[in-house]
């Protein structure tokens, strides 16, 4: 970004309040670290394990509550389903630190927040049991976001991008698909407590994630080939629809991402909970015990 650009308003909303327009939270509610879940009614969830709360907001699916766990301030946000309400989180999360709302310029020093997002998601591989903790060392997008930003080859794996699209034999109807890791920082963090994996975020739960009801995917077999890619050793693990955006537009910009998810369904084995809560909680606390010790 230019720090002399004046951002027009019409570029950077501003409500009357003093709120950014789609998350409704101003400058001073936003903490470092920031808890993102896909549903809204993950917030509480979340947010019940704070020892203190300092305000709850909430517009349209984007639900905020700002607190203290173990003497750490912190941020969970809701952001609901997909990879362009992530460009909304992430880019309106930025501009709240990192620039300055009465001159619409950007802050000389720049902050860097440490985005954690804490999700549910599909196993494509048959040795991942429903209830693991997944860490998305490498996030794939098949939803072409990234592509839409100047600086996208410069944070991305572009040969791994190559071998996984001559290996499905990608089809040129599609978005081309971007391949980007997760900070190192975080990974190190959570490596003792999570499988490691590369995790695809799809542009849809059906087709997309190779599911169908009564209309047939494009390339029936695509799942298998997705199972089948190697590189380096390493394989695709699962499928979820926010983390490739995170991890992407995080590192173009300057934060700290990463994406972790509890396995919910084995693809493989067609199996699936729905009482998945007692996993999720789990993750919940074990995530906010190593962020709070950072």
């Amino acid at each position: 970004m230019d720090k002399m650009r004046t951002i027009p308003a019409s570029e950077l909303i501003i409500n009357e309040d003093g709120s950014i327009f789609h998350l409704h939270i101003r400058p001073d509610q936003v903490a470092d670290t920031v808890i993102l879940v896909g549903d809204p009614g993950r917030v509480d969830l979340v947010a019940s394990f704070f020892e203190s709360r300092e305000f709850k907001t909430q517009s349209r699916e984007f639900c905020t509550v700002t607190g203290c766990y173990k003497g750490r301030r912190m941020t969970v946000l809701s952001t609901g389903i997909g990879t362009d309400n992530i460009d909304i989180v992430v880019t309106e999360l930025d501009a709240l630190v990192n620039v300055d709302f009465g001159t619409r310029r950007e802050k000389e020093l720049r902050k860097s927040l440490t985005l954690l997002r804490l999700g549910t998601s599909g196993a494509i591989q048959e040795d991942i049991e429903v209830g693991t903790f997944v860490f998305s060392r490498t996030s794939v997008g098949f939803d072409g976001l990234l592509n839409f930003y100047q600086g996208r080859n410069e944070v991305c794996d572009l040969e791994m991008e190559r071998q996984f699209m001559r290996h499905c034999g990608w089809s040129e109807l599609l978005p081309k698909p971007y391949f980007i890791d997760a900070d190192r920082g975080l990974l190190e963090l959570f490596a003792d407590s999570c499988t490691e994996g590369i995790t695809v975020s799809a542009p849809g739960f059906y087709a997309p994630q190779g599911r169908w009801v009564r209309m047939r995917p494009a390339d029936p077999e695509l799942n298998a080939k997705i199972e089948s890619f190697r590189y380096d050793g390493r394989r695709i693990t699962n499928f979820e629809m926010e983390g490739s955006a995170l991890a992407g537009l995080a590192a173009l910009m300057g934060h700290r991402a990463a994406t972790l998810c509890t396995i919910i369904a084995q693809r493989v084995a067609h199996n699936a909970v729905t009482d998945y809560k007692p996993f999720v909680k789990a993750m919940i606390k074990m995530a906010l015990d190593k962020l709070a010790a950072r």
